[in-house]
């Protein structure tokens, strides 16, 4: 009897295989969970159609308890998964999501923006800048009602905190009206073709994140794109940066750790006007928080950027 079983053409592990049919079979970050009222935090979300022509989407998050005067700092959230996996509505996202509203306090809209292959970058790009427009036009009563666009920030962790730099350089060059508070970026995901610091050494996770890069953008540039690389040729200069302030998080065992210091170290040494700051978490590994998110380290990083979007300005 003849198997039936498909060849496995492609793997991007861990996340999926590509068949010699051409079809994709994600391993991973395809499980979704319900919105509604989280019964632990006290905190209501829903979901909203931002772009009926692409299925743009998002999960909007706020206190099931605020007063009805009462503004709150409003947060636009971009989930990682290298560009490949996950959604809002993961149930590890949307249990971050849930933390970090509750503790700081704030209105939190989470994009589901489109994942390669299936829509090969720079989709995911404009996905979220169509939803930080999007979420400006008036459309949603829980933004009109709640949130304070004077204390407007962008997080997002590894492949959003990446999206979360473009969409920061984006604004400045449009006619953007909404003036960015903040970046919370979360364990970034930038990338290059030499190898610096940690990951001269680990060759095998080296070699892994070139290939992730590879699958979502192949372009002759490799891991030196812009796209993926801020420090390579045909990157706007860190000065440009449209906010105020960044905090930048780091996990000691993460490979991208590198990349996230090399950050902040030239950011601050820029002639950026801003201020930043950046936290290492000791003993963890890339976003740990989502996978982790009752750890003590989590619920430090999670406190931490509650206090950096409320931070009183001197």
């Amino acid at each position: 009897m003849e198997s039936t079983k498909k060849q496995v053409s492609l793997k991007v592990l861990p996340w999926l295989v590509v068949h010699s049919d051409g079809t994709l079979e994600r391993l991973a970050g395809t499980e979704v969970c319900p919105s509604g009222l989280d019964s632990e935090t006290g905190v209501l979300s829903k979901d909203i159609i931002i772009d009926p022509k692409t299925g743009l989407s998002a999960r909007i998050y706020r206190p099931d308890l605020i007063q009805p005067s009462q503004k709150l700092p409003l947060v636009l959230y971009f989930h990682g998964g290298a560009f490949l996996i996950a959604s809002a509505s993961l149930p590890n996202y949307h249990t971050s999501v849930n933390k970090l509203v509750a503790q700081a306090n704030i209105i939190a809209v989470s994009v589901n923006y489109r994942l390669a292959p299936e829509h090969p970058l720079p989709t995911a790009y404009e996905d979220s800048w169509n939803a930080l427009q999007g979420i400006q036009a008036g459309d949603e009563p829980w933004i009109n009602d709640y949130a304070d666009f004077n204390r407007f920030f962008l997080v997002g962790d590894s492949a959003g905190a990446n999206i979360s730099h473009h969409l920061a350089f984006r604004a400045k060059q449009s006619d953007h009206s909404v003036k960015i508070k903040g970046i919370g970026m979360i364990h970034p995901y930038f990338w290059g073709i030499q190898p610096i610091g940690s990951e001269v050494t680990d060759e095998a996770r080296k070699q892994m994140v070139d290939g992730w890069w590879r699958f979502v953008c192949p372009s002759d540039k490799g891991s030196d794109d812009p796209w993926i690389n801020p420090f390579a040729d045909g990157s706007p200069d860190l000065e440009g940066l449209e906010c105020e302030r960044v905090m930048v998080t780091v996990a000691e065992k993460d490979i991208l750790r590198e990349r996230g210091k090399m950050y902040y170290e030239r950011l601050v040494n820029s002639n950026w006007r801003g201020s930043a700051e950046i936290m290492v978490t000791k003993e963890k590994d890339h976003v740990f928080h989502i996978f982790e998110p009752d750890c003590d380290e989590a619920k430090e990083m999670v406190r931490r950027l509650a206090l950096f979007i409320n931070q009183v300005e001197a």
